[in-house]
């Protein structure tokens, strides 16, 4: 109830002042909406009053959109009052309100009636739309689209092209959202799309948004002296396409269509000499002016229907016509084209009203074509199109030298080279050669023709100085002859002029060679100028590898240079190639320099061969074969020596020297080793060659050394013992002659009596008859000289000598039953005869030996001293022996010989004791070096016969002896 007084209250002052302003209110207020601008129009009737206060919302939810006051004057003609507004949103998305009311400063009058602008939201039109629809717009323009949902949908989401975008709600069927700096659109525009609740595309719009038109540089030109053509730029791209969008140009008004489909050009039948171009399209356009004198923008049409009236070997006339006669009496420059095979080139030509030129410096047999265009030579402006091209072939001529060479394989044979005659060089098809070889000395020729196909002819140049010359023919005649002399002088290393010399026998040349690196289109190459050059240089260069019919290159060098590059297309990576510079002259070809080089270097396609280790004590030491040349593929640098372990590599030595294929590997302990050698080049390493071995103990190697030697001089024995066997009559007359038997006189054959030997007179002996020892002395007595010589009636009555008495008593003591004869018939019959007699001999004063008493076991002398330290003297059995200290009492001991310190001749043998278990021939024991009697060849001593020492006849020396005699 209160909120209802105060209403009327409110109502009631606002009528109050109403009616105290004085203020009609607008009349006949109305509505005209243009919604291709979205312009809206409101017009009214009032006349007292020049400002008026406008307000706009939107109807369904009475939005306040727009609250302003405007001054609007009157129309006088119609007494109306009309305003415009533009909104920012399209009229068709909803309904819009709009009332008027008149202000005069403070006082105003009251609202005028409502005026509704319907829009298409309202129930009646269920229909989904997007709006605006197909507008166009410039760069970076502001714009607001909204969706009208289908009546029974609920919205989903906006899309401007594929970006989601915010929306604001305007009824409850419009939503809206407005994009703003809007960029360049797509040919076929920017799509703007809504979706319902199911994200299904319910409407949609298309904007086009771009550029202006803006044209540039436009130039107007004739090109037959009375119409005008027009070209310009067209600028930036306007981003608009379709007939209602793109750009439309007009040049002076007449409309250009032609220029529509991006030729900017347009014509005029008639110079004017001002021009004006205009373009156009739905966001703007743009004007472009130009100016210029007939005179000053020609360029002439291209020339029409070329001829060649005269065609020859080396030149050739061209003609052409004009469509326009007015080029007839104009002064003209003009550029004719050639093209052929070869080359192309273009000669200019001047001339009033020019329409025919000699072409020169054409060559043989060969196709060309050629094409025109021209320009004013006075005021040139540019030149005129070319003409369609005409095609002509000169004539032959004969062709051109070969271009020869002289190739030595040996001292002897060698080979003519000439290149292939090119294209510019035969003049026309080449049919064959003729090569003659003409001999001063026997002052004749012989001729040879070739096909075209053969550029060598192998010869035997034992006639030196002959001449040899070679022509090449074609259907238009025969080329001038080159020639080429051979050498009167074979290349020599001690002296002698230097000449073509054979490439591969690398000892004969003395010249060093030196490394030419290629520089990327050539190898560079400099000498020294050579006085006896007086027809050039000639360089040639082959495969190094190459070792029989190489592919020789050369190039011959004018003789005022002292360069050159070598240039092939044969040239190939990895390949050494050498180089040689002679100095040409009318007399010989002398070496001057040579080089080696590579195109490019590459790695070893080869590792290094034979790959061997050795062991040398703690050392290894690895050798190897240098690679071959074919298989380098670059200038080895060194090699690299690697320690193998699994994958990974160490590092063990650089060789820098490439002429070192051998490496030591010190101080290595015992085990298995793995060893990579690896050849590099600027390019790099190779793959390596691997090898292994396995270290052995030095002590292994020592002891297979000593068994080497003494293998070794086992087989030199067996040799020399061979040789000795089979040569043996000749070593035993050389070093061991036959001794002759003594021829004694008388009849020895028949009757052997007993020796006569007077002893010595230095014996002490003494002769007992019976051999049974008395018992009761103490020692052997000595004898007296005088009491031996008293006995000698004795001794007549024996018939035998005191001392082979004495001889035979002790060998009969000494020995069994049955004696043994001596191996030499001396020894035996002295033997034989010494066996009559049974004289026993002792020794007196001489210590006895251990062979001579080894039959005297139940002999036990006590040992004295005046016996240990005997006299002097010539003892020839005596043995150094000290005295026992207590006598020998065993009853089953061998007798001991008294022990003495007897000095003078010991004897080189060690006599023992008989052993009881031998057979008792004690003579057949007789040691080697025993002396012997001096009135018998008989051994004095007797062999041993023990086990442990028993010796038989075949000792070294026996051996020998029966080795050298040949008995087995």
């Amino acid at each position: 109830m209160p909120s209802l007084f105060f209403c009327i209250l409110l109502l009631g002052l606002g009528v109050t002042e109403s009616q105290a302003s004085g203020l009609a209110p607008p009349q006949q207020v109305r509505l005209d909406a243009d919604k291709e601008t979205q312009t809206l129009s409101v017009t009214w009737e009032d006349g007292h009053a020049s400002t008026f206060d406008v307000e706009i919302l939107r109807t369904e939810l009475m939005e306040m959109v727009l609250n302003e006051t405007v001054g609007v004057t009157e129309d006088q003609s119609t007494g109306k009052h009309q305003w415009n507004w533009t909104s920012p949103v399209p009229l068709e998305c909803t309904s819009l309100s709009v009332k008027v009311r008149s202000r005069d400063g403070q006082d105003v009058s009251e609202w005028s009636s409502q005026q509704i602008l319907p829009g298409l939201d309202l129930p009646d039109n269920t229909d989904s739309q997007m709006y605006p629809e197909g507008k166009t717009v410039p760069v970076g323009s502001n714009m607001t689209f909204c969706c009208i949902v289908e009546e029974g949908q609920q919205f989903g989401s906006l899309w401007y092209k594929d970006t989601l975008v915010k929306e604001n709600m305007l009824s409850r069927r419009t939503y809206a959202t407005t994009m703003t700096n809007q960029g360049p659109s797509n040919p076929s525009g920017t799509n703007v799309v809504c979706s319902n609740e199911k994200k299904m595309i319910i409407a949609g719009a298309v904007v086009f948004v771009g550029y202006p038109p803006l044209p540039s540089d436009l130039v107007c030109e004739t090109h037959d002296l009375i119409s005008v053509d027009c070209q310009w730029s067209k600028g930036r791209d306007t981003y608009l396409f379709g007939m209602t969008r793109q750009t439309y140009y007009t040049l002076n008004g007449r409309n250009c269509p032609k220029a529509r489909n991006s030729n900017m050009r347009c014509g005029l039948e008639q110079w004017d000499g001002n021009w004006t171009l205009v373009a156009r399209n739905l966001l703007g356009e743009f004007r472009l002016t130009d100016a210029a004198e007939l005179g000053h923008r020609v360029r002439p049409v291209a020339p029409v229907n070329l001829t060649t009236p005269e065609v020859y070997s080396w030149n050739a006339s061209v003609g052409w016509l004009w469509k326009d006669k007015g080029f007839e009496r104009l002064s003209l420059i003009c550029q004719v084209q050639r093209t052929s095979h070869l080359n192309s080139s273009t000669q200019t030509y001047t001339g009033y009203g020019l329409n025919t030129v000699v072409l020169k410096d054409l060559q043989p047999d060969e196709k060309y074509s050629v094409k025109v265009r021209c320009g004013s030579q006075k005021n040139f402006w540019k030149w005129g199109e070319w003409s369609l091209p005409l095609s002509f072939q000169t004539k032959m001529d004969r062709p051109v030298a070969p271009d020869i060479w002289l190739w030595m394989d040996s001292d002897n044979l060698g080979r003519v080279l000439w290149k292939p005659l090119t294209k510019s060089e035969s003049h026309g098809q080449i049919s064959g050669y003729e090569v003659i070889l003409w001999s001063p000395e026997e002052n004749s020729q012989q001729t040879l023709t070739l096909p075209r196909s053969v550029y060598s002819l192998p010869i035997n140049v034992t006639d030196r100085g002959s001449k040899v010359t070679v022509t090449a023919r074609n259907p238009a005649g025969v080329s001038l002859p080159a020639n080429i002399v051979i050498p009167r002088y074979l290349p020599g290393k001690n002296g002698g002029k230097r000449v073509v010399i054979p490439r591969h026998l690398p000892d004969a040349e003395d010249t060093a060679i030196s490394k030419v690196a290629f520089n990327g289109s050539g190898f560079p190459l400099s000498w020294v100028a050579h006085a006896n050059a007086s027809c050039g240089y000639v360089v040639d260069w082959y495969n190094t590898s190459c070792t029989q019919d190489c592919n020789v290159e050369w190039i011959k060098v004018a003789a005022d240079n002292t360069n050159t590059m070598v240039q092939s297309g044969n040239f190939l990576a990895g390949v050494r190639y050498k180089f040689s510079l002679y100095a040409c002259s009318s007399e010989s070809t002398v070496l001057l320099e040579r080089w080696h080089g590579y195109m490019q270097e590459l790695v070893p396609s080869r590792t290094v061969p034979r790959l061997s280790p050795n062991q040398e004590g703690a050392d290894v030491q690895l050798t190897w074969d240098q690679i071959p040349l074919e298989h380098q593929r670059g200038f080895i640098l060194g090699y690299t020596v690697y320690l193998t372990n699994a994958s990974h590599l160490t590092l063990l030595a650089n060789i820098t020297d490439p002429q070192l294929t051998n490496h030591t590997v010190r101080n290595l302990v015992l085990g298995s080793y793995k060893f990579t050698v690896k050849a590099y080049t600027a390019a790099g390493e190779d793959g390596g060659a691997t090898v292994s071995i396995s270290l052995e103990p030095y002590t292994y190697w020592l002891i297979m050394e000593i068994l080497v030697a003494l293998g070794t001089m086992t087989c030199l024995l067996i040799v020399i013992t061979i040789a000795c066997y089979r040569k043996r009559k000749w070593v035993k007359k050389a070093f061991y002659p036959e001794i002759p038997e003594p021829k004694l006189p008388g009849d020895w054959g028949i009757t052997q009596g007993t020796l006569d030997v007077k002893p010595s007179p230095h014996s002490m002996v003494h002769i007992v008859e019976d051999s049974v020892w008395d018992s009761s002395k103490e020692a052997l007595v000595t004898v007296p000289e005088e009491d031996e010589e008293g006995t000698g009636d004795e001794a007549a009555d024996t018939d035998e000598p005191a001392s082979l008495r004495y001889y035979n008593q002790v060998v009969e003591e000494g020995s069994s039953s049955q004696r043994r004869p001596h191996a030499s018939d001396s020894s035996a019959s002295s033997t034989g005869s010494m066996d009559s007699g049974h004289t026993d001999v002792t020794y007196t004063g001489i210590q006895t030996s251990a062979c001579s008493l080894a039959p005297m076991a139940h002999f036990q002398p006590q040992p004295d001293a005046s016996q240990c330290v005997g006299g002097g003297g010539y003892r020839p059995q005596m043995q150094s022996a000290s005295c026992p200290e207590e006598p020998q009492t065993g009853p089953e001991e061998h007798l001991q010989p008294p022990v003495g310190s007897f000095g003078g001749y010991q004897p080189q043998c060690s006599w023992k004791q008989d052993s009881p278990e031998a057979d008792g021939d004690g003579l057949d024991q007789t040691c080697l070096g025993s002396p012997t009697s001096v009135t018998s060849s008989q051994f004095l001593l007797p062999y041993d016969t023990s086990e442990e020492g028993k010796e038989y006849p075949s000792s070294a020396s026996t051996w020998f002896h029966n080795l050298l005699t040949g008995k087995p």
